[in-house]
Formats: C-alpha cells, sequence, structure tokens
C-alpha cells in the first residue's frame, strides 16, 4: 500500500510539472532577452544559462550517431506511453572524443529539440574548501532539476567524476565524485543530464554505469566533410568555388570540426569585407594557402585512440625493465651499476 500510494504521489507530481510530456518540436526556440535569465536565485550561482543556437538537422555528425540521438529523443517525447508500462525513458548521456568536435554543440541542440532550458554547471562555484559544502550546493541543483524539467550540461566531466582511487586527489574531491553519483541515481527521468569529457580515461569506474547512452564524437571522416562542404557551398549561392568536395575533404583531413568551421567562417569574412571586390573561389584560395597550425598532440591521427565502451578504461600498468636486461631502476640509476657492500 505505501508503495501504491508513493507512486500516485509521483505521477500526480510529474503531471504538474510543465513541459513533461510535450513532444520535441522543431521550430526554433526563443532565446531570451540580453541580462535576463529564468534561473531561480538560490541556483543562479551554480550554473550558466545557455541559449541553444543550433538543431540538430545543423550539425554534421555520423548516421548512427544521428540515429541514437533521434531514437532519446523520441523516447522522451513518448514518456507518458513508457510509463504506462511501468518503463522510464533513458535521460543520462555521456559524450566523448577529443576536443573541437561538437560536444557542447550536441548538448544544445539536445536541449533545443527538447524544448528545455539548458544550464550549464559552473565547478567553480560547486566545488568548496568547507567540508560538506560541495554537498550542499550539488544537492540544491539536483533538487532544482527534479522540480523543473531542465538539460544539466556537465562540461568537462573529468573535473569533478575523478578516478577516486587517485592518490594525487584531495579527499574533498572524493566527496564530490561520491555525492554527484549519490545525486544522480535520485534524478527522474524527466530531467536530463549530458556530460562531456575529453579524457574517459581519468573517470571513476562507478561513472561510468550511471549513464544510460555513451556516445563517441570523433573527428568528421570524408563523408561528413563533403555534407559540410556542399551544405557551404549551397549557402553562399555563388555557383562553383573553385576546389571540389574531394580537394576540401583531402585539405581538412584529420582536422575537428572546429577547424572545418573555422575554414567556413575565414571565407566568409573575407567576402563580407571585400564589400563584393572579391569572388568566392578567391577568397577560398586565400584562405586556403594559409598554413594550418595544428597542436602537437592533434598533429597526426593516432590508429591506437582508445575507443569508447560500456567498460571504465583500465591503467597501463607501467613496466619497469628488470636487473637481469640491464634495466634502470625507477630512481633512474643502473641496478648493474651500484657497488654492493661487502
Amino acid at each position: 500500500m505505501e508503495a501504491i500510494i508513493a507512486d500516485s504521489k509521483r505521477k500526480a507530481a510529474q503531471r504538474q510539472l510543465p513541459g513533461l510530456d510535450r513532444p520535441a518540436v522543431s521550430a526554433p526556440q526563443s532565446s531570451s532577452p540580453v541580462g535576463t535569465s529564468n534561473v531561480p536565485e538560490r541556483i543562479a550561482e551554480l550554473v550558466y544559462e545557455l541559449v541553444p543556437r543550433r538543431r540538430l538537422a545543423d550539425l554534421v555528425l555520423r548516421p548512427e550517431l544521428v540515429t541514437d540521438i533521434e531514437e532519446f529523443l523520441y523516447e522522451y517525447s513518448q514518456a507518458a506511453l513508457l510509463r504506462e508500462h511501468s518503463l522510464e525513458p533513458r535521460h543520462t548521456i555521456l559524450m566523448v572524443g577529443p576536443p573541437g568536435n561538437g560536444k557542447t554543440s550536441l548538448a544544445e541542440a539536445i536541449a533545443a529539440e527538447l524544448s528545455l532550458p539548458l544550464l550549464s554547471v559552473r565547478y567553480d562555484a560547486i566545488v568548496d574548501s568547507f567540508l560538506g559544502e560541495t554537498s550542499n550546493r550539488l544537492r540544491k541543483l539536483i533538487d532544482h532539476a527534479t522540480l523543473n524539467p531542465c538539460v544539466l550540461f556537465f562540461d568537462e566531466f573529468d573535473a569533478v567524476g575523478k578516478e577516486r582511487s587517485d592518490s594525487q586527489e584531495t579527499g574533498e574531491i572524493k566527496r564530490v565524485v561520491s555525492t554527484l553519483l549519490m545525486q544522480m541515481d535520485r534524478l527522474p527521468s524527466h530531467a536530463v543530464v549530458v556530460c562531456a569529457t575529453n579524457h574517459p580515461e581519468l573517470l571513476d569506474r562507478a561513472v561510468w554505469r550511471r549513464f544510460e547512452i555513451k556516445l563517441e564524437i570523433g573527428r568528421p571522416g570524408p563523408a561528413e566533410l563533403a555534407v559540410w562542404f556542399e551544405r557551404f557551398e549551397q549557402s553562399l549561392g555563388a555557383g562553383p568555388i573553385g576546389i571540389s568536395t574531394q580537394q576540401f575533404a583531402s585539405h581538412m583531413a584529420g582536422e575537428n570540426m572546429s577547424a572545418v568551421e573555422a575554414f567556413t567562417l575565414d571565407v566568409r569574412r573575407k567576402l563580407v569585407l571585400a564589400k563584393g571586390g572579391l569572388s568566392a573561389p578567391e577568397a577560398v584560395r586565400q584562405v586556403l594557402d594559409r598554413a594550418i597550425v595544428r597542436p602537437p598532440q592533434e598533429a597526426e591521427i593516432r590508429e591506437d585512440e582508445p575507443k569508447l565502451s560500456n567498460r571504465a578504461p583500465r591503467k597501463r600498468a607501467r613496466k619497469t625493465a628488470s636487473p637481469e636486461a640491464g634495466g634502470r631502476s625507477p630512481s633512474g640509476t643502473s641496478e648493474a651499476s651500484v657497488p654492493k657492500a661487502d
């Protein structure tokens, strides 16, 4: 009887929540006026309210990734049907991949498709040096998400979801991880949690099972670059722009999506500033002549990049050469050359 009464109260409370059973719409979300915010004062210092600028159709993603996102959006729109069969829609998403490939843009698109506010968590305001204060702030944030359907976005999630067995981390960070895991477990399905990280190997092993959807967002391949180039060429409306789709894909091979977008924005800036004195092929040629300077760690595409799996990545054991092989000890001196006492 207690379970039946609790379930009735939960369903009654959910029916009063705005937008719970509202299906996803394709109309663009209206932005709030400058200087205004819908975030209550009690959590205003804990989050940033982001205005989604892109829809899912605006992004260029792999087909299987689009399928996963569309399936998640459909589940959310059919939440009432699922609850009639004692099921809940999935609502926790983990996005993994190199920086600059659209993880934040995808979080914006999810919020726009669901017509929900997007709240980006501020770690500097969440984590506090005083014992227990961090847990209170996290609880306050989760309480708001429980009563107000929204998308909670944890960017650079490895900052608060680190492995607790790491001896170099402080006790407060470990308490943050434990508190965050417990709070995520009590979040209802109408509160969507989206987390993004560039370093999945740093995440705590208990974090992985909290996410029902795991997405790997890598660098764009030739197919994605071709789609982007076709959209870009059509948006200029000037006909051929001097290079083919294959040449564009070859030039941008290995680049992240941020660099690809920067290329197209550079072309647009040149055309606007030229005030008609520069053609589209000339602007593209000038941008192509610039050398692309990559960060050292991204200068080459590594074939052994870690793939996303349902299990937390294991730490690699540090190999130490044996004394018989003439290896060096951890102190840096060769064990064979250390004089032994008589």
